[in-house]
């Protein structure tokens, strides 16, 4: 058995979230060090980690990636961080097969180089490891997520999860304050917001497209209950399968936020506040990770490509450098009860074969 449990253990402990990884990226590039790969820390001034093994052979350069943030929640009206997305497990997995894969010398050619990403549920780690360099020299990269059951049963895999365009706009909605006995004297930002949650239901892309649009936040408070409030913050989730609709629908929210609150007098003031690009998968990597699969698991445990509304910073990556080949995976782990689930739980023998589908894939390129 490899240390990817012992890696697993350790990380589920100390969950931290986006940018604040410090205690997960130290022990990860301790590790790393202690089994004698290459470790730069700190990329870009973040707690982002680039580690290398290089074969002194001339070859390609392929990168591994694993997230390490953790999610936000509150648990009985208490604010934690929780890793409810998988990516301790990440960590674990590559973390895992590095370590076996120098020690076993399987690295002929070329060199490996491993990417611990911060801040992906933020949707800003992958560019900010992209602005450190850590892509420069990279031709290939792949990466992967644990599945929910209802996708992928253990013993199985996917070769390509095609994840879709995602962004978060937030409204700040300004009325004007009045006494509740007086209403006629203000602007009720809560009737504005409301208004607004309303016309953004309204909004219509032509039916074949795959997309959604749904509130998820809304904050409204006068302090007081006789006072009409001047002030409410609604986030709005979007969701497309494909680029060009996100800049459509990006577009119809805003307008239609803003136009709907005009109508009863208050203002919106739209940000985004973050963005993850829908999925760019190149078939070269999607080949060397569906032969990997079958390595491991054998044809029976090869599963077709899955198409998921989720997001993925990891899609940042082809994006802003085209002339990388990407792939991304999907492990099957019977996790349940889902992905950001504050109880969310896999098989966690599930990551020894995560590990040994990426060491495949490594020696299918580097071997």
């Amino acid at each position: 058995m490899s240390n990817v449990l012992e890696h697993y253990h350790f990380l589920h402990e100390i969950p931290e979230l986006g940018f604040q990884e410090f205690k997960t990226s130290a022990y990860i590039a301790d590790q790393l060090e202690s089994a004698g790969i290459k470790v730069t820390r700190g990329i870009n001034n973040t707690t982002g980690i680039v580690a290398e093994i290089d074969s002194g052979v001339p070859g390609p350069v392929l990168a591994l990636r694993a997230d390490m943030d953790a999610l936000g929640h509150i648990i009985d009206g208490v604010a934690c961080a929780r890793h409810t997305c998988g990516h301790d497990g990440h960590s674990s997995v590559v973390l895992t097969a590095a370590q076996e894969l120098l020690k076993e010398g399987a690295i002929k050619k070329g060199r490996l180089k491993l990417l611990f990403q911060p801040a992906e549920e933020l949707g800003a780690g992958a560019l900010a490891m992209i602005e450190g360099g850590a892509l420069d020299d990279v031709e290939m990269i792949l990466g992967f997520h644990v599945r929910p059951l209802e996708e992928c049963h253990i013993g199985q895999a996917t070769p390509a999860v095609i994840y879709s365009a995602c962004s978060t706009l937030e409204a700040t909605i300004k009325g004007a304050p009045a006494h509740a006995a007086r209403p006629h004297l203000g602007v009720n930002a809560l009737d504005a917001a409301v208004q607004a949650v309303q016309a953004v239901n309204a909004i219509h892309l032509p039916p074949d497209l795959t997309w959604s649009v749904k509130a998820t936040r809304f904050l409204c408070d006068a302090g007081v209950t006789n006072s009409v409030p001047d002030e409410a913050r609604v986030v709005w989730d979007l969701r497309s399968q494909e680029n060009a609709p996100m800049d459509v629908l990006k577009e119809k929210v805003t307008l239609a936020i803003q136009h709907s609150v005009a109508a009863l007098g208050a203002t919106a003031d739209v940000v985004v506040l973050k963005e993850m690009p829908a999925a760019e998968i190149h078939e070269e990597a999607t080949a060397v990770i569906r032969a990997a699969i079958v390595d491991v698991l054998g044809e029976e445990g090869l599963l077709d490509t899955k198409t998921t509304p989720g997001s993925e910073d990891f899609f940042y990556y082809p994006v802003k450098n085209p002339q990388v080949k990407a792939g991304f995976w999907g492990l099957g782990t019977n996790l349940v009860p889902g992905l950001h689930h504050p109880e969310m739980r896999f098989e966690l023998s599930s990551l020894e074969i995560g590990v040994k589908i990426f060491k495949a894939a490594v020696v299918r390129v580097l071997g």
